[in-house]
């Protein structure tokens, strides 16, 4: 991981609406991360942006989408602004709202919650994999489907 990025890995889509809700135009997933073992609900607006069971995406979050301030690269390209976005399909920008913890001792599991206009971002896994977050803390999240 990267100095300002807040939290990335690859992951891979369950469930579907696991509520059972139905909108018209987004989608809840359930997705379990790949490096870090994180369980994540997401809704997605599918209209735009469809998405599939055991489909695999990588996420990012992140506080800018500028490149350089996301990687702290230490060749300045000379004004030049090359930004996240470009990397990948499906962007949205939200606040972190909400910051839990559940359990004890070892079986400790620490919750983010986030919206995105409405949107609804929760993850929930290890306390050490979400030191980077803060309760109204700016974030954007960056997705992109993986072969």
């Amino acid at each position: 991981m990267m100095a300002g990025i807040l939290f990335d890995d690859i992951f891979t889509i369950e469930i579907l609406n696991p509520n059972g809700e139905k909108f018209d135009k987004v989608t809840r997933i359930a997705a379990q991360s790949e490096k870090h073992g994180i369980l994540m609900n997401l809704d997605v607006n599918t209209e735009i942006y469809p998405m599939k069971k055991k489909e695999k995406f990588l996420m990012v979050l992140s506080p800018t989408l500028n490149w350089n301030e996301a990687f702290s690269s230490s060749d300045d390209m000379q004004g030049e602004q090359k930004s996240l976005a470009d990397k990948f399909e499906y962007v949205m920008h939200g606040l972190v709202y909400k910051i839990s913890e559940e359990g004890s001792g070892s079986d400790v599991k620490a919750g983010i919650y986030a919206s995105f206009g409405g949107l609804q971002m929760w993850l929930k896994g290890d306390p050490i994999h979400c030191t980077k977050f803060k309760v109204d803390q700016k974030l954007f999240l960056l997705i992109r489907k993986l072969p």
